[in-house]
């Protein structure tokens, strides 16, 4: 008798109802004594030739049900992990196709052709890239012109990373690893550039990004404010997540006069706020940044410039506060959580991109005194594991 699969395990396979793993199956689907997989109601055909292969996805071979599925239980399963009552669960926000407008790849040269894209899943091997169904049109449409222009460039057996950015004016390009020396490399570059519109055509030959094109500043508006765009810098994936994650923040925050926005960035959330707001950011190009911008716009938006892991806000720093947003990386805040767990801040809006990382600093805030009222789960990495969400804790 066929072997359901009844859920997904954290990094996209299928589960069985006896408990076996098995690659590309979603629930639904069954799995036969001889290993043969019968596909169920979610089990959807890939969007990329490249699926399976690429390290970038895994999974299409769901449907949009099945993957929002698979974003709630991520949440859930890091919520029992730590003996939390479940709060209103609401229904992932999924970002569409095409809209990624970041994305770092790495270039390889092979004899006299040059492969671009991204590494297998577990692997350092090269996928040359055919075609990609979650990139935004504009950084897709540079992907055979860098080919050419990179085999200028790269020597024998070079290899490369790239980063492409969706600005206000363009695409910013940064490559590193590459040399650019001699005028002929000098005029190709800027050829390049011209031909296909760059907002920032930037090299870092080992010293840190170097811009040898930028007609004007670069910018990406948030919150209505062009703001400038350091390379390098942080932003949400895509600009539908983005304004997911902050409608959520501004609902969590609804009301709230006096906000701290901790892990502020760019200030995708700041700027997005009524009131009285201060970013507090470690990242002194990316605060510098906001700061400008918000001055310049004469918003009620003040700033500082503080690692929120070696000096993160007081409970008495936190009390001066209606509210607070928080949007740590991957590892979380547990330091500044524990702080706030503290405090007597009225409403916290949380923003993270890791579950467990959530979880367990959610832990620490239900135990000092809150309750963790409801989640929005985001996918704006369209069919890949990475699960993002805002949250609204209520003191």
């Amino acid at each position: 008798m066929p072997d359901p699969v009844i859920r997904f395990a954290a990094r996209g396979d299928g589960v069985t109802a006896s408990g076996a793993f098995v690659a590309g199956a979603v629930p639904g689907d069954a799995v036969t004594e001889d290993g043969r997989l019968i596909p169920g109601p979610d089990h959807a055909t890939p969007a990329c030739r490249h699926f399976g292969t690429c390290g970038g996805c895994q999974l299409q071979h769901a449907s949009d049900a099945a993957y929002a599925t698979y974003l709630t239980d991520r949440i859930v399963e890091a919520l029992k992990a730590q003996a939390l009552p479940l709060p209103e669960l609401r229904t992932p926000h999924l970002s569409p196709p095409h809209t990624r407008r970041r994305a770092s790849m790495i270039a390889e040269r092979r004899g006299k052709a040059v492969l671009l894209g991204f590494s297998e899943a577990k692997s350092h091997k090269l996928v040359d890239l055919a075609e990609c169904p979650v990139l935004h049109p504009d950084l897709l449409a540079l992907v055979r012109p860098l080919r050419a222009l990179l085999a200028t460039l790269l020597p024998a057996r070079g290899r490369a990373q790239i980063r492409m950015t969706l600005a206000d004016q363009g695409v910013d390009l940064l490559i590193a690893g590459v040399h650019a020396e001699g005028l002929a490399a000098v005029e190709a570059i800027s050829a390049f550039a011209e031909k296909h519109r760059l907002a920032r055509f930037s090299l870092d030959e080992g010293y840190g990004p170097s811009a040898r094109y930028e007609p004007e500043p670069v910018t990406l508006t948030l919150g209505g404010l062009p703001v400038g765009l350091p390379e390098g810098a942080f932003l949400q994936a895509t600009a539908d997540g983005e304004a997911a994650l902050a409608a959520g923040v501004q609902e969590a925050l609804a009301g709230c006069g006096h906000v701290a926005d901790l892990f502020a960035g760019l200030g995708t959330f700041a700027l997005s706020l009524d009131g009285r707001v201060q970013a507090v950011e470690g990242a002194r190009a990316a605060i510098m940044a906001l700061g400008v911008a918000a001055n310049r716009a004469h918003r009620t938006v003040s700033t500082e410039h503080r690692d929120l892991f070696r000096r993160p806000l007081t409970p008495n720093e936190l009390n001066r506060f209606d509210g607070v947003v928080i949007d740590p990386p991957r590892a979380g805040a547990k330091e500044q959580s524990d702080a706030l767990a503290a405090s007597t801040v009225r409403r916290i809006a949380f923003v993270s991109c890791n579950p467990a990382t959530f979880a367990r600093d959610a832990k620490a805030l239900v135990d000092g005194g809150y309750a963790l009222e409801w989640i929005q789960p985001v996918g704006q990495f369209r069919w890949a594991t990475h699960v993002e969400l805002v949250a609204l804790f209520r003191r």
